[in-house]
């Protein structure tokens, strides 16, 4: 079996040799900034599969979120369950703003919405894609697909990584293959001495196969408030009914946050819905009295006062079986208390969960204290270093899982061929 220098057999032997594994999102990113910054360098990269920036692909329903409008390192920070105090230093190397720069500089226009989610202008995933792809060979950066990486290991002062393939020698390795759904490729980085934290699903929707509530599918509150039960965890934004449970912001801030907890539970557990977002009892029930004075003749199903559809209205009325034609100022007593408990309360069984448009998050991964903020490199490997969602970070959803791999792919390319 040959061992090339990485597989060009014209480099000459003197120049700096960065490998990045995986070719995805952090990998992509992680190359150009090393090329970028080390012109004199031969930087690859290897690719498992047949196509490079897959997850890019489907990303954003094939629209591609590629960062957020927080603008504030801070703030950007805190919309991760996972590396939070990790990317605050990180953000001070590569923010979202510097993300808007780097994308628009190289021709990708961008718009923000009002959920500060930014897209490309296209809203097309080709578009950040074919950026990539132009940028890699523009610089010289070489393209290899089809190499699963079987095992690492030390050499004099570099790495030899084996393929299914070949074998490369290497003077610097960049790990970015992502989250891992089972941790059977973290036996090479262990075999480092790396603590590996046990990877488990995040940004997930909740199967409730028992609940009636999925016949009002496609129905959207536009600001609802979620709980796990017994749980001090929350969702808040957008919530939306599905043939198989509920999905929307909410929910997925909830599964991302509780990713552990909800792992531990085996995905079933209770949540409680506050279908009103931040109305509390005392405010409903003094809001039903004003109600019964004003419009207290009219029948319930013709008034619903709450910013709700009629859909979910009807279907919490005759939940808590309110007959359609009743007046307002018949709901009193125990009518009155299990409807008002019902919109601010309103209880569901969660059994199992449903991956989000095809998009694998995972919390988990390399543990964060043995990797260097500053340079993304191990601290018990000197020439290793990591990037994007293989380390044990995780956003929300929003482009904050693509903004945390263009900022760790930006410092570890920077950092590698020092």
């Amino acid at each position: 079996m040959k061992l090339p220098c990485v597989s060009c057999s014209s480099l000459a032997s003197s120049a700096l040799k960065i490998t990045i594994i995986g070719g995805g999102a952090a990998g992509f990113f992680a190359a150009i900034s090393a090329k970028t910054h080390f012109p004199e360098a031969h930087v690859c990269i290897l690719e498992k599969t047949s196509k490079f920036l897959g997850k890019v692909k489907i990303s954003g329903g094939g629209r591609c979120n590629v960062t957020n409008a927080t603008f504030n390192s801070r703030m950007l920070s805190e919309h991760y369950p996972r590396g939070e105090k990790f990317l605050r230093k990180a953000f001070e190397q590569f923010n979202a703003q510097d993300t808007v720069d780097w994308f628009e500089s190289r021709g990708v226009a961008l718009k923000t919405y009002p959920d500060n989610c930014i897209f490309p202008l296209s809203n097309e995933s080709q578009s950040i894609i074919d950026c990539f792809l132009h940028e890699a060979r523009s610089l010289g950066i070489e393209l290899i697909t089809n190499q699963s990486v079987e095992n690492i290991r030390k050499k004099d002062q570099g790495f030899v990584i084996e393929t299914n393939h070949d074998l490369y020698q290497t003077d610097r390795i960049i790990i970015t293959v992502g989250g891992q759904p089972k941790s059977t490729w973290f036996t090479a980085i262990e075999s480092f001495g790396h603590n590996i934290i046990l990877p488990v699903p995040s940004l997930f929707t909740f199967n409730m196969p028992k609940e009636p509530i999925k016949a009002l599918m496609g129905l959207v509150v536009e600001k609802a408030r979620v709980r796990i039960e017994g749980q001090k965890l929350l969702g808040v934004g957008p919530l939306l009914i599905t043939h198989w449970g509920m999905s929307g912001p909410a929910i997925l801030q909830l599964s991302a946050w509780g990713a552990r907890v909800l792992a531990e539970k085996e995905y079933v557990f209770s949540i409680l819905v506050n279908w009103l977002d931040e109305t509390k009892e005392e405010v409903l029930r003094q809001e039903f009295i004003h109600i019964q004075k004003i419009h207290g003749a009219k029948m319930i199903q013709n008034h619903n006062p709450f910013p709700i559809p009629n859909r979910l209205w009807f279907y919490l009325l005759e939940k808590n079986e309110i007959k359609l034609e009743a007046r307002w100022h018949d709901l009193v007593g125990k009518n009155a208390n299990k409807l008002i408990n019902t919109l601010i309360n309103d209880r569901y069984e969660v059994q199992g969960k449903t991956t989000f448009k095809e998009e694998f998050v995972t919390a988990g991964g390399i543990d964060l204290a043995e990797i260097d903020v500053n340079t993304m490199e191990s601290k018990l490997s000197p020439g290793l270093f990591f990037a994007g969602e293989v380390m044990d970070i995780d956003g929300i959803t929003g482009g904050f899982n693509f903004q945390a791999a263009w900022t760790t792919g930006y410092i570890a390319g920077k950092s590698s061929g020092q």
